[in-house]
C-alpha cells in the first residue's frame, strides 16, 4: 500500500521536481519505505511506498519495457499471480515479482479494460507520453482514495487532499457548502463531491482519461442486484456452501499474498471472527489478532473478543481506549481523514493501527463490508419493518416489531414507543419510493444542519436538496430490484466508501502505514452476495442469515448467535467529560465566526446542553457536537493553517526527462532497478 500523486500540465511550464517532492512528502505516512518521482514536459508522478510484495523490485514510478507508459499505483491486486501467468502466455516478459508490474503489463495488453480483471483494492495513475494520455482509476468499492483538482491548466491528483495543497500554494483552500450539506445528511460527502471546494474524489469503480482532445470518464463497475428471477438459483444450502467457498478463497488471497507479517482485527462480532478463523487456517499457524477495548461498558466487547481468541488460540493484543484518549487523538484523526465526522469511531481505529504497526505487522485482515453485502445493519431490518407496517398502516401490532431494534443503544429510538411510532411512521405512504429505507436516517442527520450559519443554510437551499440529487443518479434498473437490494445499494453508494472505508479504514490505518484488507469486498464475494435472494440475507429479521450458516463450526456458536452490535465509540461524552485543552479554542465564538460554517449562538447553546452537570447527550446532540468540533478542526488544520509544504524526503528514484541530462535515480542512491531507467536507457 502506498501514496500516489502527480500533475498533468496542459499549459505552462513542466512539473517542478520540488512540487512533486512536496506531494510525496505530504504522503510519507502512507509509504515510509521509499519514495520516487517521474517527470517529463507534460506530466509528473510521485509515489511513496509501503513495501508489501517484492521489496527489492517493486519501486515506483514504474515504466514498461518500451518506456511507453509510466505508472504510480496504490494498493494490491490479489489475483496478480493468475494475471501474470495469463500475460506470460500472451508473450509478456517480467523483471520483478511485484503486482505493480502486472498492472503495468495488463494496462498495455488490455487498456483500461484491464480494470475489470483486477481483483483488488487500488488507485492508479498511468501516463502515456507518446499520445499524451493520463489515466486515473479507482477500485470497484472505493477502498483506496484518489482526489483530483483541475485549475489553471493543470490537473493535480493525489491519494490525499493535503498532497494537492502541498503541490501549489495558489490552489484555493475552502470548504464546500454542498460537501458539508451532504456530510450532515449522509454522514459523508458522496463522490465526486468532497468537503473542499474545487477538489473532487474520483468515484469508486470509475476511470477518468485525459487526452489532448478532452476528458472522458466512465463507470466500469457498480453494484448490480438480481431481478426478475435472475441471480442465484440454488437452495439456501447451496448458497451457504457458495458463500463459505468464496469467502475462504478471498481470505486466502489476502492472508497469503504478502511478503510481510499479516494480522487480523477482532471486534467480537461474527464478521471479524470468521475472517480471523479463515485467515489462521490459510496461514497454517497462530495469527496475530488485535482488538479494541473501551473503559465505557456500553461500547466494550471484550468478553466476546476473548471467546474468539480462546477458540482460535491466536496471539492476541488488546488496546484499551478511554474517553480522554479519544478526545486527545481527535485532532490527529481529522488531519488524516480530511473531512468532518459525526462520530468519533475513527479515533480508536487510528490508535489500534498504531499498535499494530508497533507490533511489526504491516497488513491486517478485517471484517468490514459484511454488513453491506449480507444485510447486517439495523437500517435494513428497520426498513423491512416499516414496509411491513406500511401494508397495514393502522395496525397496532406491526409497529411493535420496532422494539426488537437498537437494543445496544442507551437511548434507543425505539425505546419511547409513542415517539418511535410517530418517527418511523413518517412517509409510510411512500414505501415503494427510492430512498424509503434510508429516509429516517437522512432526515435525522439533516436536522443537524440547525447548527449551520444562516448564510450557509441559504447557500445550501439555493443549491437544492442533496437527497433528491442523489436519487436522481440511481441506475435505471434500481426500481426493479428487491427493496432490500435498493437499501443495500444506497448503503454501498454512500456510507461504505465515503465513511466506513475512508474515515474508519484507509485513512486511519495508513496514518501508521498499515494496509487493511477486506475479504468481504472481494469481487467474487460481492457479486455472489448481490445475486442472492433477499430472504437468504435477511430472513424475516435475522440479519446475515446465510453468512451465519456459512460460519457454523468455524467460529464459536455463541458468536454466531450473538445479536448484531455495531462498532461504536463515546462521542460527546468523550469531548465533554473532561474537555481537552484544545476544545475551548475550537469552540470559541471568534473561531466559529471565522470558519463561517456554524451559528455561534446555536453552537454555544449546544455546548452548554452537552456539558451540563450529569447530562447524557442525546444521539442527535452528540452527533451535532462531534460534527461541529470536527469541522472546526478541519478548517483550522487544512484551511486556515499556514500551508504545510514539506520537502524533506529522500527520493530513491528520480526519472527526469526534462533536465538536460536525464537521470534515473537520486544520485545519493547506489541502486538503480532496471525497470526504472529512463526511456533512452531501457533495455529493448
Amino acid at each position: 500500500m502506498c501514496g500516489i500523486a502527480g500533475m498533468l500540465c496542459r499549459a505552462g511550464a513542466p512539473p517542478a521536481i520540488a512540487a512533486l517532492r512536496a506531494m510525496a512528502a505530504a504522503l510519507r505516512h502512507r509509504g515510509p519505505d521509499a519514495a520516487g518521482v517521474f517527470r517529463d514536459a507534460r506530466c509528473g508522478l510521485a509515489h511513496t511506498r509501503l513495501a508489501i510484495l517484492d521489496a527489492a523490485g517493486g519501486q515506483q514510478p514504474m515504466a514498461d519495457a518500451a518506456g511507453e507508459t509510466y505508472l504510480v499505483f496504490n494498493g494490491e491486486i490479489f489475483n496478480y499471480i493468475e494475471l501474470r501467468d495469463e500475460l506470460i502466455a500472451l508473450g509478456h516478459r517480467f523483471r520483478t515479482r511485484s503486482d505493480t508490474e502486472v498492472v503495468v503489463q495488463a494496462l498495455r495488453a488490455w487498456g483500461d479494460e484491464a480494470l475489470v480483471r483486477f481483483n483488488g483494492q487500488f488507485a492508479l495513475a498511468q501516463w502515456r507520453p507518446r499520445d499524451g494520455t493520463l489515466v486515473l482509476a479507482r477500485d470497484r468499492l472505493g477502498v483506496r482514495p484518489l482526489y483530483v483538482c483541475e485549475r489553471a491548466g493543470r490537473v493535480h491528483f493525489a491519494s490525499e487532499v493535503k498532497a494537492i495543497f502541498a503541490a501549489d500554494p495558489a490552489i484555493p483552500r475552502e470548504l464546500d457548502p454542498l460537501g458539508l450539506a451532504e456530510t450532515f445528511t449522509f454522514w459523508t460527502a458522496v463522490a465526486p463531491r468532497t468537503a473542499f471546494r474545487g477538489v473532487e474524489e474520483l468515484p469508486p469503480g470509475h476511470v477518468r482519461i485525459y487526452r489532448p482532445g478532452g476528458v472522458v470518464e466512465r463507470c466500469y463497475w457498480q453494484p448490480r442486484f438480481a431481478s426478475g428471477g435472475a441471480g442465484f438459483r440454488g437452495s439456501l444450502g447451496d448458497a451457504t456452501e457458495a458463500v463459505r467457498a468464496a469467502l475462504t478463497r478471498a481470505t486466502e488471497l489476502r492472508a497469503l499474498r504478502a511478503d510481510v507479517p499479516v494480522g487480523c482485527y477482532l471486534s467480537g462480532g461474527l464478521d471479524s471472527a470468521l475472517v480471523a478463523a479463515l485467515g489462521q487456517r490459510a496461514r497454517g499457524g497462530r495469527l496475530r489478532t488485535f482488538s479494541l477495548r473501551f473503559t465505557d461498558d456500553e461500547f466494550d466487547e471484550g468478553p466476546f473478543q476473548r471467546e474468539v481468541v480462546r477458540w482460535l488460540g491466536s496471539d492476541h493484543t488488546e488496546v484499551e481506549i478511554s474517553r480522554a484518549a479519544i478526545a486527545a487523538e481527535l485532532p490527529q484523526v481529522i488531519r488524516h481523514v480530511e473531512r468532518p465526522v459525526l462520530r468519533t469511531a475513527p479515533v480508536p481505529m487510528l490508535v489500534l493501527a498504531r499498535r499494530v504497526r508497533d507490533a511489526g505487522v504491516k497488513v491486517v485482515l478485517t471484517g468490514e463490508g459484511a454488513d453491506e453485502m449480507f444485510a447486517g445493519y439495523d437500517v435494513f431490518r428497520e426498513a423491512r419493518v416499516r414496509r411491513f407496517w406500511a401494508r397495514e398502516p393502522r395496525s397496532q401490532l406491526r409497529p411493535r416489531l420496532l422494539d426488537r431494534l437498537y437494543p445496544y443503544l442507551a437511548r434507543s429510538p425505539a425505546a419511547a414507543r409513542a415517539m418511535a411510532r410517530e418517527f418511523f411512521a413518517r412517509d409510510l405512504d411512500r414505501a415503494d419510493q427510492p430512498g424509503f429505507g434510508h429516509a429516517p436516517r437522512w432526515r435525522s442527520a439533516s436536522a443537524l444542519q440547525r447548527v449551520f450559519s444562516p448564510a450557509l443554510r441559504d447557500a445550501i437551499a439555493a443549491a437544492g436538496d442533496p437527497v433528491a440529487a442523489l436519487l436522481a443518479t440511481l441506475p435505471a434498473e434500481f426500481v426493479r430490484w428487491d427493496p432490500l437490494a435498493q437499501d443495500q445499494y444506497l448503503e454501498i453508494r454512500t456510507l461504505l466508501s465515503g465513511y466506513l472505508l475512508a474515515s474508519q479504514g484507509d485513512r486511519v490505518a495508513m496514518a501508521s502505514a498499515v494496509e487493511a484488507r477486506y475479504p468481504f469486498l472481494d469481487i467474487d464475494v460481492v457479486e455472489l452476495a448481490c445475486a442472492l435472494p433477499a430472504d437468504f440475507k435477511l430472513r424475516v429479521l435475522d440479519e446475515k442469515h446465510v453468512l451465519k450458516r456459512a460460519a457454523a463450526g468455524l467460529v464459536p456458536d455463541a458468536i454466531v448467535r450473538r445479536p448484531k452490535q455495531p462498532y461504536r465509540a463515546p462521542d460527546a461524552l468523550a469531548l465533554c467529560d473532561r474537555p481537552p485543552a484544545w476544545l475551548a479554542d475550537e469552540l470559541a465564538p471568534a473561531a466559529i465566526a471565522d470558519a463561517g460554517v456554524f451559528d455561534p449562538g446555536v453552537v454555544a447553546r449546544l455546548v452548554r446542553k452537552c456539558t451540563a452537570a450529569a447530562a447524557t447527550p442525546s444521539n442527535a446532540d452528540a452527533m451535532a457536537l462531534t460534527g461541529v468540533v470536527s469541522t472546526q478542526l478541519l478548517h483550522r488544520q487544512l484551511i486556515r493553517a499556514p500551508l504545510d509544504r514539506p520537502d524533506a524526503i529522500e527520493l530513491a528514484t528520480v526519472i527526469d526527462h526534462v533536465s538536460p541530462t536525464p537521470t534515473a535515480r537520486d544520485p545519493r542512491d547506489p541502486h538503480d532497478p532496471p525497470s526504472l531507467l529512463p526511456a533512452a536507457q531501457l533495455p529493448r
